[in-house]
């Protein structure tokens, strides 16, 4: 432990300490721009500067460690004409539109401009050029808002292990972007939106699809429908005021109600029927794998294990492009989202007496991954596009104050049957761990016909923010027709952020881990951290998502997939069994690698 003083408050930290954290400790606050948590600090904007007594320069603080007896002032005069400067220069060329830019009412840079009483551009001087990029289906790329704070860079590279975008050229013509400032589309991007939840400024975002679901309900023939994904119940309220974790489930459902969708359904039943379908596939496969003189032919021949899962889009493009040898190990099985716009079009669709181009899907994700996802070619099993629209939990936010609606005042209402109900497995779906937790309870109990015997159907080592994870349960008591896997030890990795991700495939591919059943979300802490949540998403702010969307699973009456009465009627009604002809044409789909430029 060293000790320090920061503003002439004593302070006391493990050495190796940066001072940006022991400032933290003191309850300080040092502005930064480029700093990212839990990233290498490269300490590129100045932003952080301090003064250190005897140190002739500034120091940028987020990358300078304390040494014992260090003296540290954060604000002095010194200091402050430093970041003053600093911004002011940032200013200078910034090609900003500060009037209708989409970042303007929680923009970094003009947050710290205001503080720091910048009223207006000190030097005149050559903007940077403006170019758009709105080449992808998920993100939008403006160049001239672009402060060339590398914080897109470092959660590309370090977090995600993707490196679509690196700086290039020097100085003012430095350009952050794909290679050789090309389009984003033709380099191998996951558009899990990462880069647009980090960027401090309008530089890259969401592409703005509001005004689409606006057209939508205004047409009159139109019927409309919104599906609402498990993480947004836990971070819709951040948008109003309210604190991190908060569930306004309730008053979501009433605020979109109040514009004009026609029926709310929850994306929380398709988790429910994921577990059923996904469930049963790894059963096939264990099936397969450690029965004897079992197989299986055709297309519905059992795959290989680990079995991964196939909920996370951005997960899923990753595999294409940089493990196509392991597609086989994906779960055909469609993402909620999708299996929900493929009942919507058909079962739903049918109820109403309606053709499946008269309903039209709208989904609110955590991710701008998703808008990729429904876009896909393949994505079109209820012969038409399953899902239409989709629109993160910002853009809702947005349209929810655009629409006039007073988000604090409203009733709780519930979701609109058939699609609607859910148990508590599909709300964990939202947390990293809670698929594969949710399988588990299913599996365990269609097997041996009892509960999982954890406290609270709980897996605690696959639960938190730890990057890899794992479990091992073994199956004891089990119905004679399962008797091949009595004494069988389950093996169950999660890993969250494609850097995680990563090093999963590599202990799978060298032999050091066997695992029979992978579980992977592309963003930190799943989908409560997604690219499309609302900014600014900490450890502390997905911890407290996290804990939301547990409590919003033990508050349920049911807490198992298989448990849903409507999921039961949907299969007896519509779908025949899992894993059948219809659930396959559906429900289920398959991959084809993706050329790396």
């Amino acid at each position: 432990m060293l000790s320090l003083s920061i503003n002439n408050i004593s302070v006391e930290v493990p050495e190796g300490t940066t001072i940006l954290a022991a400032a933290k400790k003191a309850g300080i606050r040092i502005p930064t721009l480029c700093y990212v948590e839990g990233l290498q600090a490269i300490g590129a904007c100045r932003v952080c500067v301090v003064e250190v007594e005897g140190a002739r320069n500034l120091v940028a603080s987020c990358s300078m460690p304390v040494s014992q007896g260090m003296k540290v002032q954060t604000n002095s005069r010194r200091v402050r004409d430093a970041r003053r400067a600093v911004i002011e220069l940032l200013l200078s060329e910034h090609n900003g539109d500060c009037q209708t830019c989409d970042r303007s009412p929680d923009c970094e840079l003009q947050a710290l401009a205001a503080e720091l009483g910048v009223r207006e551009i000190a030097y005149a001087g050559e903007k940077t050029k403006k170019r758009i990029d709105a080449s992808t289906p998920a993100l939008s790329r403006d160049s001239g808002k672009c402060i060339k704070c590398r914080r897109c860079v470092s959660v590309c590279m370090e977090t995600q292990h993707v490196g679509a975008l690196f700086p290039q050229n020097r100085g003012f013509d430095t350009v952050i972007g794909p290679a050789f400032n090309h389009d984003l589309k033709t380099v191998a991007c996951v558009q899990c939106g990462q880069c647009a939840a980090v960027c401090p400024v309008g530089a890259i975002t969401e592409k703005d699809q509001i005004d689409e679901v606006w057209h939508a309900i205004d047409k009159a023939d139109n019927h409309v429908v919104v599906q609402t994904a498990p993480a947004i119940r836990a971070a819709l309220g951040e948008c109003f005021g309210y604190e991190p974790g908060t569930l306004v489930t309730g008053k979501m459902v009433a605020a979109l109600r109040r514009l004009g969708f026609c029926a709310v359904f929850d994306t929380n039943f398709t988790a429910d029927l994921t577990i059923i379908e996904e469930g049963n596939e790894l059963l096939q496969r264990l099936t397969a794998a450690l029965k004897p003189g079992a197989n299986g032919k055709g297309d519905h021949a059992p795959k290989p294990l680990p079995m991964f899962t196939s909920c996370s889009p951005g997960w899923i493009k990753f595999m294409e492009y940089f493990h196509p040898d392991m597609l086989a190990n994906l779960s055909t099985c469609k993402s909620p989202q999708q299996m929900f716009g493929a009942l919507a079009k058909t079962y739903y669709a049918a109820k109403l007496g309606k053709r499946p181009e008269q309903v039209v899907v709208v989904s609110i994700m955590p991710c701008t991954a998703k808008k990729f996802e429904c876009q896909r070619p393949e994505m079109d099993s209820s012969s038409a596009r399953d899902v239409d629209i989709v629109l993160t939990t910002r853009e809702l936010g947005k349209m929810i104050k655009a629409a006039g609606i007073d988000f604090g005042a409203l009733p709780d209402e519930e979701m609109d049957a058939p699609l609607g109900l859910s148990s508590g497995a599909a709300d964990i779906f939202a947390n990293t761990g809670g698929v594969m937790e949710a399988a588990v309870r299913t599996v365990y109990e269609v097997v041996t016909g009892r509960p999982l015997p954890l406290p609270g159907l709980h897996i605690p080592t696959v639960a938190g923010l730890e990057g890899v994870k794992e479990a091992s349960l073994k199956i004891e008591g089990v119905k004679p027709e399962w008797k091949f896997l009595e004494g069988v030890t389950l093996n169950v990795a999660v890993a969250h952020g494609l850097g995680n991700a990563e090093r999963v495939i590599s202990a799978i591919k060298s032999g050091e881990k066997q695992y029979h059943f992978v579980e992977v979300m592309t963003c930190p802490g799943g989908c409560i951290g997604g690219g499309g949540q609302p900014r600014f998403t900490t450890s502390q702010v997905r911890e407290a998502r996290i804990a939301a969307i547990y409590r919003e699973d033990e508050g349920k009456r049911l807490r198992k997939s298989h448990e849903n009465p409507d999921i039961t009627k949907l299969y007896a009604e519509f779908l025949g069994k899992p894993l059948g002809e219809e659930s396959h044409r559906l429900l289920h789909t398959q991959y084809t690698p993706r050329p790396r430029v």
